[in-house]
């Protein structure tokens, strides 16, 4: 019987692990890497660690958690990948280094982390998750070599049945963080509200309202687990952001386009990835559109069909079986 290959993951964030995917206290690199790591261990060809801040020391879906401090320098991993952190690479040695970015990171940011050394060191090849992404990453930091791969919304958001007999009340929502643009669209908000009485916009705590915000029906969402998440997306008729300089993949917007709702976006960061205009909803080129654009969608079902029935078309064009074998080809492992 051959060997199995073994795959390490390394990441340092906080406490938590592959029990936590369907928890609110996880982000979107947090979901990427419990799904990758999962994918990938149906696989029996392969053996799968991740080593980060968890508490537990345990196996779950055949992949092992276990701490960060337990990392054992006489294993013998053949690839390291480290997520974000350059300096992870320290813990364990490896030929086979992978670094995968989830942020943006400028030259001054690279060197102020303190990763710059490490990068050179251990000369990581850069895993990174869109076009937007690829195009802002500046050779300096990223002359051993990067890659594009696409990550994909949890299973729960792709095999969620979509009730094609009924359209949603008027609502909107915004689902990621709030330092991503939210005044642009709270000032929107203003416009729309003003043609769509009846319409409310649910966006993420933590933030504060004030009584004016509150009167124009935006209301904080319950963060709870990610059946209340999806139940709120459910009960929306449109999905409604400006996007960030600092967003590279923008989960929160794939996981409303695989449940079909529609998108209005100014196309900020990677969200011009999330759209197809047009078609799965609209890419406005200043304020006065996006709000025309939000007031089309949500004043007008037969716009508001039409979009919904081509991002059912494209329901499941990408899920974590994609994503896998992407990864498999980056590693250039033959299977």
């Amino acid at each position: 019987m051959h060997k199995k290959i073994k795959i390490f993951f390394l990441e340092n964030s906080y406490d938590y692990n592959g029990n936590d995917l369907d928890s609110f206290k996880i982000g979107g690199s947090e979901k990427t890497l419990i799904n990758i790591s999962n994918e990938l261990a149906k696989d029996k060809l392969f053996e799968i660690k991740v080593y980060n801040n968890t508490s537990s020391e345990v196996m779950i879906n055949n992949v092992y958690w276990s701490n960060i401090n337990n990392i054992k320098k006489s294993e013998n991993p053949n690839y390291v990948i480290c997520m974000s952190d350059a300096n992870l690479f320290r813990k364990i040695s490896c030929k086979n280094n992978f670094l995968w970015s989830h942020s943006v990171q400028s030259l001054e940011k690279f060197i102020r982390k303190k990763q710059l050394f490490p990068y050179i060191k251990y000369k990581p090849t850069l895993i990174l998750e869109g076009k937007y992404h690829y195009k802002t990453r500046s050779y300096l930091t990223s002359f051993f070599g990067k890659q594009i791969l696409k990550i994909a919304p949890d299973k729960d958001f792709i095999n969620t049945k979509i009730n094609l007999d009924t359209i949603p009340p008027p609502n909107a929502i915004f689902t990621t963080k709030s330092d991503r643009n939210i005044d642009f669209l709270l000032n929107a908000w203003n416009l729309i509200k003003k043609s769509n009485f009846n319409s409310k916009l649910l966006i993420n705590p933590p933030y504060s309202l004030n009584e004016e915000q509150i009167n124009n029906s935006i209301i904080l969402r319950k963060k709870g687990n990610k059946n209340l998440l999806i139940k709120d997306l459910l009960n929306s008729k449109i999905f409604l952001t400006p996007g960030h300089k600092t967003e590279v993949f923008c989960l929160a917007a794939d996981e409303a386009r695989e449940l079909c709702i529609p998108i209005v976006t100014m196309g900020y960061g990677c969200l011009y990835e999330r759209v197809e205009h047009n078609k799965t909803g609209f890419i406005a080129k200043n304020k006065q559109e996006f709000v025309n654009y939000a007031n089309l969608i949500l004043k007008n079902d037969k716009v508001y069909l039409e979009l919904r029935n081509n991002l059912i078309k494209r329901r499941n064009s990408r899920n974590y079986n994609h994503v896998k074998n992407d990864f498999i080809k980056i590693l250039n492992i033959n299977v």
